[in-house]
C-alpha cells in the first residue's frame, strides 16, 4: 500500500523538530551536528536570530500578492544582486529546478530574437545536476535521472567535465550556449580544473554562444567568494541561484547581462510564487550578510581549518577515504566505499552528512559553523570511519 507521502525519498529513520546554528534537534532530544545545512540550503545555521527577524516580521507585515504588483521587496533584493554581481537583472524562481528552466528559456528565446531560431544546442557535461523538471533531466543527460521519462527535450549535448579539448571540438556555430556547474555537488564535489572557466569564457566568446553557469550549491559564498566563477576573474551571461540565497526559505533566481535577457519581454515568463514578499525579505537579509567581505574572508579562513583537519582524517583512515576535494565549505571526502556506509555511521555518531557520486561524501556545514564544531566534526567523522575499519 503506497505511503501517504509519495515514497520517492530513501529517508533516514530520523525526524528533526529544531534548530540552533550547526545543530539540528531531534524529536527524542537528541543533538545532530549538521555537516549538509539541508543540502547547502542553510547558509546561516538553523534559526539565524536575524533572519528569524526578518521572516516573522514580514509575515506580520504582508506574505504574498503576486507578479500582478511592484514588490518593493523583490526590488531590494534585486538591487543588492545586482550591485554585488555581474548581473543587470534578476527573475526570482522557488527553486533551482525552476531556475534552470528559466535559463534554458532564455537562451533559446535570444536566439530567436537575433533571426536564428535553428540555434539551440546547449553543450552541458556529464556528472551534472541542474534539477529534476524534465528540461534539467534532459540536460544533465544521466540514465539515473532520465530512464523512463522520454521523450526528452532534445538540444542538449553532454560532454566529459573538465575536457577542455572535448569541448573546444564541440563547440562552433550550432551552439547556442555552455552550461556548467564550476563545482558538481551531486555529482560528487568535482572542481573544474583551474583556470578552465577563463578557457570556457573564451570559447562562449569567439563562437558568439552564452555562458550559462548553474551556482545553485557552489554560489552564496559557499566557496569563501559570493560565488564560485569570482576565483577565474569571469562572468557568465547567465546564472541560476538557489539554495543558501534563502538561507532556508525557498527561494531561487537567474541573474542575467541586459544583453542575455533582452528577449525575455512582458509575457515570457512568470511565477505566481516567485519573489513573494516573505522569500525576498529574507533574501535580502541573507544577502547583506553573507556579501560583507569580512564574512567571506571568514568563511575563508574556516575552510582552510576545516581542510587542514580532513586532510589528517584522510591520512588516518587509507582504507576508508581516498582524497579530499573541494573549495571553501563545498568539500567532499572521496571515499573507497560506498558513501552511504559513512553517512550511516555518522548517525551513530549524531552527524549530518550527504552522500553524492563518484563514492563522495559531502560536507556542506553552515557557512558560519563554529571553530569548535569544526573540531567536533572531525573527531566524529574519526569515529564513524574508526567503526567501518573496524
Amino acid at each position: 500500500m503506497i505511503s501517504p507521502v509519495l515514497p520517492t525519498y530513501n529517508r533516514a529513520p530520523i525526524a528533526f523538530e529544531r534548530g540552533e546554528g550547526s545543530w539540528a534537534i531531534a524529536t527524542d532530544g537528541s543533538r545532530y551536528l549538521d555537516l549538509g545545512a539541508g543540502i547547502a540550503v542553510n547558509a546561516l545555521g538553523h534559526a539565524h536570530p536575524d533572519l528569524v527577524a526578518t521572516l516573522t516580521g514580514q509575515a506580520n507585515r504582508i506574505w504574498h500578492v503576486s507578479n500582478l504588483y511592484q514588490i518593493p521587496e523583490q526590488q531590494r533584493l534585486a538591487d543588492l544582486l545586482v550591485e554585488n554581481t555581474f548581473a543587470d537583472t534578476v527573475f526570482f524562481t522557488n527553486s533551482g529546478t525552476e531556475a534552470a528552466e528559466l535559463a534554458i528559456k532564455m537562451v533559446r528565446k535570444y536566439w530567436d530574437d537575433l533571426g536564428q531560431p535553428e540555434r539551440t544546442e546547449i553543450l552541458t557535461f556529464e556528472g551534472a545536476f541542474h534539477g529534476r523538471s524534465t528540461g534539467a533531466i534532459a540536460a544533465a543527460g544521466s540514465e539515473k535521472m532520465t530512464k523512463g521519462f522520454g521523450p526528452l527535450m532534445p538540444g542538449f549535448r553532454q560532454l566529459p567535465f573538465g575536457d577542455l579539448a572535448a569541448l573546444t571540438a564541440a563547440i562552433g556555430p550550432q551552439t547556442a550556449a555552455v552550461m556548467i556547474e564550476p563545482i558538481q555537488g551531486e555529482g560528487g564535489i568535482r572542481v573544474l580544473p583551474e583556470g578552465m572557466l577563463r578557457e570556457i569564457r573564451a570559447l562562449c566568446d569567439e563562437n558568439g554562444a552564452l555562458l550559462s553557469l548553474d551556482e545553485v550549491q557552489c554560489g552564496m559564498g559557499r566557496t569563501g567568494k559570493l560565488f564560485a566563477h569570482e576565483w577565474d576573474g569571469i562572468t557568465p551571461d547567465i546564472m541560476m541561484v538557489a539554495k543558501g540565497i534563502g538561507g532556508g526559505f525557498p527561494l531561487g533566481a537567474v541573474l542575467a547581462t541586459e544583453k542575455a535577457a533582452k528577449a525575455m519581454v512582458a509575457g515570457t515568463h512568470g511565477s505566481t510564487y516567485g519573489g513573494n514578499p516573505l522569500a525576498c525579505a529574507v533574501g535580502a537579509r541573507v544577502m547583506e550578510i553573507v556579501a560583507d567581505e569580512d564574512f567571506l574572508a571568514e568563511v575563508r579562513r574556516k575552510a582552510g581549518l576545516f581542510r587542514q583537519k580532513l586532510e589528517g582524517l584522510v591520512a588516518a583512515h587509507p582504507d576508508v577515504f581516498e582524497a579530499v576535494r573541494g573549495t571553501g565549505l563545498m568539500l567532499g571526502l572521496k571515499c573507497k566505499l560506498p558513501p552511504i556506509e559513512m553517512v550511516k555511521a555518522g548517525y551513530d555518531q549524531h552527524l549530518l552528512t550527504v552522500g553524492a557520486a563518484d563514492d563522495t561524501l559531502r560536507l556542506l556545514p553552515p557557512l558560519n559553523i563554529a571553530d569548535e564544531d569544526i573540531a567536533e566534526a572531525v573527531e566524529r567523522l574519526d569515529r564513524a570511519a574508526a567503526s567501518i575499519d573496524g
